[in-house]
Order: C-alpha cells, then structure tokens, then sequence
C-alpha cells in the first residue's frame, strides 16, 4: 500500500512539473516574434516556359468560406478535443501510450491538429528526435501566438488530399465544387482521406474510403455533430469523382510533382522549416507538352479496362533535364510513382553496358560466339542453363552485332563471362547506376532489380556519347520574395570513350534494321513502320516486366510496363511499351531534323554480313555497313572466341 502511495505521489510531482515547465514554455513562446504561416506551406512550382503548374498554389481560403460539413467531420475524426487543448491532448496521449503497450505495436496514435499544421510546415517528415523537437515547439509557438480557428484553417489549408494539398484544391479535383459548397457526403468522404492518402482517396480504392467515411459519420453523431438519420442519409448518397481540376485534366502530371518535391528535400541549402522561406517558388525543367505527349501514348496504347500499369520518363540527355515523367497511368487512382521508386528487374535493357565493355575489351561487331542452347559448368559443381526468348536460337556463330539486334541471351551470358562477371558491375558504376548489382552469370541478363530512373541515368551517358549528368528536375528555387536559395550548377564527366560509344549507339540503331532479319527477326521490327528518324533501342523482357530505352542526341525516353503485383505479362504488354515509346518519340520530335551522331575521326565503317560479322560479298543476301575502330576491321578469319570459356555444353 505504502508503496502505491509512493508511486502515486511520484506520478503526480512528475505530472505537475511537466504541466509547470510546459507553462513556462508558453509563456517564453508568447514573447517570441509571431510566426508569418499563410505563405509557408505554398509551393509554386513553374514549367520551363516558367509557367505555374502545379495544383497546389491557389489562393488561402478562410475559415467562413469552408463547409462546417467539412471542419465538424475534421474535429470528429482527427481532434474533438481540439478547442478544449493548448496543442497537445494529454488524456489522449496517455490513453494511446496504454493501448500501444497492450497491443505490442502503434496502433493508436495521438496527435492534435495542431501538432499535424506544425509537421506540414518543415519541408520533410523526419522521424529524429531533433525534429520532434523542432515540431512540439513549433506547437506551442502557434498555440501562443494564433487562435484555434487561425490554426484550424491554416491545418485546412495544407493538409494532403491525397496529393492534392489544400480542402479548396481537393474539393475542386474530387467534386468541381468550392469547399463552403461540400455537403455533408462530400465532406465526411474528403476528411477521411489525410488519415492515409493513398490509401482512403476515393478514386483510389472506393470500398476504403467508404469504409473510412462510415468511421467519421459515426464519429460525427457521436460528438453532437449529426443525427442517425443524417449520417445513414450521407452514407448511402451516390457519389460522382471528376479527379480532375478543370483548368489541368492531365492525370500524370502530379507523378513529375512528386520527383520535384522528392529532389527538393535533397538540397541541402533549403530551409528545412518553411517557416524560413514564406513558401518556396520552384522552376522546373518540365515541357508540359511533352508531358502531354507522354499521357497521350499511355492512353492510347493501354487498355482501359487492364490493370498493368506503366511508367515512362522523358529527358534531354546533353543536359539531364527531366522534361517529363508518368510514374503510372493515373495518380488519381494510384500515387505510387513507379518511375523513381519501383525497382524491378531490368532484362535484356542492361546489355549495352555489357557490349560497351566488350568492346572496350577487344570486341568488335563482328566478334563471334555460337548461339545454341548452353549449359555452363562451373567449378563448384554449379551449372547455368540461360534461354533465348522463345527457345530461338541460331544453332551457328552469329557476330555480336546480331546478338545486340536479336538480344540473344546465350551469347550475352558467353560474353559475360568472358570478360569476368565483375566487369559488368564495374560498368554499371562508372555510368552512374548507384544500385547494388549481384556479380553472377544471370547479371547479364538483367536480373538485379532497378528503377526506371536509375536505368535512365545509365542510357543518358550513351545518348551524350560517354559524358555523364545527372538526371534532374529543379532548375532554380527561389523564397516567396524572390531571393535565389538554390540554382542548378552542370556538372559533367567524361567517362566512355566517345569512339567505342558511337560504335554501340550505331549497333544499337539495328533493332528495327530489315537487313538482320534471318532465323529470327531483330527486337524492334514491330513498330519500324513507325519510325522515321534515326535511333538507338535497346529491349528487355522477363516474366513480369517489359522496358524499352531509345534516345538520339535531342531526347532519351525510357518505358517500363507491368503489375504492381509481379504477375506474369503477355507477349502484347511488351509491343504496347514498344509502341507507347515510338508515339512519344516521334511526337515529341516530329518538328526536329534527324539528329544522329557525327562519325570519330578514328572509325570507319565497313560493309559486311551483319549476321556472321565478315566482310560482305555479292553472294550474300544480308549487308549493312557496321563501323570499327580503324585497324580492327574484319579479314577473311575472326577467331572463334568459344573455346576460351568455361566449360560449356551446345546442344544440338
């Protein structure tokens, strides 16, 4: 008993210096300079025509001119404590803390509206104590300094939307209404979703938001807000979503928003607490059409009732500028940006750096190895038995510039090891693909796992003949009062040889080439009609994923399709990715001349048989000039490279 007592009285001293040192907080908060918030959270963002874009500039609306459907359904839901709190709810954090402990995980959490306004004005969501820090005093100092309906309007003003920010914007994207005009359906439906914005947005998963407004609809009676009647009468009313905003339809668009505000928090010379800068202006290297374009070939090229999904992005690879990005088909329906956060495997679109050190190695186009089924024997008892696509194969040595044509996997992975396996991995650094890549015989094929974007950074060095940058998005930021806090400087590196590189870039060219159509065809052939200007394309295919890179020297534009949840594809997802980067490629240079690369001083081109590499003849039926480094051109013998593997075993 005596020790209860000990306790209790321990419990309460704690308690009451807690509430002591938190008053002289408030206090010492009271005195500080009043914080300028309506500006803070605003994010400008301008296209490279300088022109805004994004959905979320528009003006501050006040509290009067918002629903009470929607601050009563907000307070049920998020706060009904809030007018009663000095930002922070006590009651409510002790009560959370117990079921927490209870349950053996977070499953109740406990911050006020005042508390979420705060973390909505730091430019990241950072989880260190530093930052719990900085986000509780930021509490206090607007409990000190604002009214309750001054933060509550401001909390209204900021919050997510699922990707929309702001309950004007959000109630203009779901309903084409201004929010003072939100019924009660409406209302209960859009304040569920910052709970988890991906999840509860209504265009993304109904049943979920449902389910979540039923939640707040019973909150809203509970508190006095609402009758029975009027809940059951809120939740069964039919709902139309637009998910569009009436001046900007695109559904892709807010996938580049994302990458913009994801490189955003990178730059180290940007307030971390928007507090600092009143809001930030931020010019992007965005070509809204382009843009366009993209979600255009997306569209048409996709079956609306399918559920594979897509990412494309588009760049200048001279300077790196992204121009645009869809991280899938429609944010409105999913905010996952596939584009810069998916990584999948890669396939066959990993070959080039492969060949690229081939032929930094001694390689030429005509270098030949036999393509048969192949099992490779290693000394650990190991063995490896890669396929062709289709089971197609030549049964007879094909030179390399057939194998790059047709990406034959044999002769990749004979290639491969060849050089060594960790000739690939080092490859892929030196161009900028930062991911771990596993040294096996399967690398070659494309088996790691990585983002479109990454990928992108690697075909950028090809498609600027061997000089690497960075691909980026933001240009310029400046505050809301113009001062530059950030500008992008170029910084590039060579790091191909510019001679090997036009070599590929050419080899490269022969995807779509009639003169390379034998036992099989090359990979691209399908959508040749289509092409009317010269280019670099590389494929890739495995199970679950299609990828397609193809650039010249004004623009590199890389897709990827398939499902969110690793399900096998269809022969016809790959042509749709082929044909979703031919219409924006075209598209996007119908106006521009061709625009190849100029031939190096130190090669030559040589007409021969692409299929077996030596030097043409009148009798053969297959000619294409092909280029080398002068002096490494073709004779009438190549040596046969096969015998210097590891042992293998062709089937015949």
């Amino acid at each position: 008993m005596k020790k209860a007592k000990k306790l209790g009285k321990f419990f309460l001293f704690g308690f009451l210096a807690f509430l002591l040192c938190y008053g002289g907080l408030y206090v010492y908060a009271k005195i500080t300079p009043k914080l300028s918030i309506k500006s803070a959270n605003s994010f400008y963002l301008y296209d490279n025509q300088n022109v805004i874009f994004n959905n979320n500039s528009k003006e501050w609306v006040p509290l009067k001119d918002i629903s009470d459907n929607v601050i009563e359904a907000t307070l049920a839901i998020e706060d009904k404590n809030f007018y009663k709190h000095q930002g922070f709810d006590f009651l409510r954090i002790l009560k959370a803390m117990m079921v927490n402990i209870q349950s053996g995980s977070k499953k109740q959490g406990a911050s006020t509206i005042t508390q979420q306004y705060a973390k909505n004005l730091f430019l990241d969501f950072g989880k260190t104590w530093k930052r719990k820090i900085e986000e509780a005093w930021l509490t206090i100092r607007l409990e000190a300094h604002y009214s309750k309906d001054d933060i509550l309007e401001g909390y209204l003003n900021t919050i997510n939307y699922g990707g929309i920010f702001g309950i004007e914007n959000a109630s203009k994207y779901y309903f084409h209404k201004s929010a003072k005009d939100l019924d009660l359906a409406e209302a209960s439906i859009l304040a569920g979703i910052p709970k988890s914005p991906s999840n509860y947005s209504p265009l993304a998963n109904e049943e979920a938001a449902k389910n979540r407004q039923k939640l707040i609809l019973d909150a809203m009676v509970k508190n006095d807000y609402i009758t029975k009647e009027e809940s059951e009468k809120a939740y069964q009313k039919e709902l139309t979503y637009y998910g569009t905003l009436q001046e900007n339809n695109l559904k892709t668009l807010m996938y580049y928003e994302d990458a913009v505000m994801q490189e955003l928090q990178t730059i180290s010379s940007i307030p971390k607490s928007l507090l600092s800068t009143g809001g930030l202006k931020i010019y992007t290297n965005l070509d809204l059409n382009t843009q366009k374009i993209m979600e255009e070939s997306l569209q048409k090229n996709l079956e609306e009732e399918s559920e594979i999904e897509a990412a494309s992005i588009a760049l200048d690879p001279q300077t790196g500028k992204v121009l645009a990005l869809a991280g899938g088909r429609d944010y409105s329906k999913s905010q996952y940006n596939r584009a810069i956060t998916a990584k999948r495997q890669v396939g066959s679109t990993l070959k080039p750096f492969l060949y690229y050190a081939a032929l930094e190695n001694g390689f030429t186009p005509s270098t030949t190895f036999t393509s048969a089924k192949t099992t490779f024997s290693f000394g650990d008892g190991k063995t490896y038995s890669p396929k062709n696509y289709a089971e197609t194969y030549a049964n007879k040595q094909i030179s390399l510039a057939a194998a790059l044509a047709y990406s034959d996997n044999v002769f990749a992975v004979k290639t491969h090891l060849f050089l060594g396996e960790e000739n690939l991995v080092d490859m892929a650094r030196r161009v900028g693909i930062a991911d771990h890549l596993a040294s096996n015989p399967s690398l070659a094929l494309g088996t790691s796992e990585l983002t479109l974007l990454s990928m992108m950074q690697g075909y950028q060095v090809l498609a600027n003949e061997g000089v690497k940058v960075k691909p980026y998005f933001i240009e310029k930021v400046e505050d809301i009062n113009g001062n530059v806090l950030y500008e992008h400087k170029k910084e590039e590196e060579s790091v191909l040889n510019k001679s090997i590189t036009f070599i590929l870039n050419d080899l490269l060219n022969n995807c779509y080439a009639k003169s390379f159509i034998d036992y099989t065809s090359p990979t691209c052939m399908v959508i040749s009609p289509k092409i009317s200007k010269k280019y670099a394309i590389k494929t890739g295919t495995t199970e679950t994923d299609h990828l397609i890179f193809g650039y010249n020297k004004d623009l590199l534009v890389g897709v990827w399709s398939g499902y969110d949840d690793n399900r096998k594809t269809q022969t016809k997802d790959g042509t749709n990715s082929k044909n979703i980067w031919v219409d924006i490629m075209e598209k996007t240079l119908e106006n521009k001349k061709d625009h190849w690369y100029e031939t190096p001083d130190n090669v030559t081109g040589v007409l021969v048989n692409p299929i077996t590499g030596k030097l043409a003849t009148n009798e053969d039926k297959h000619k294409e000039v092909l280029y080398y480094i002068k002096g490494t051109e073709p004779y009438e013998q190549d040596p046969v490279l096969d015998d210097l593997l590891p042992t293998v075993k062709e089937e015949e």
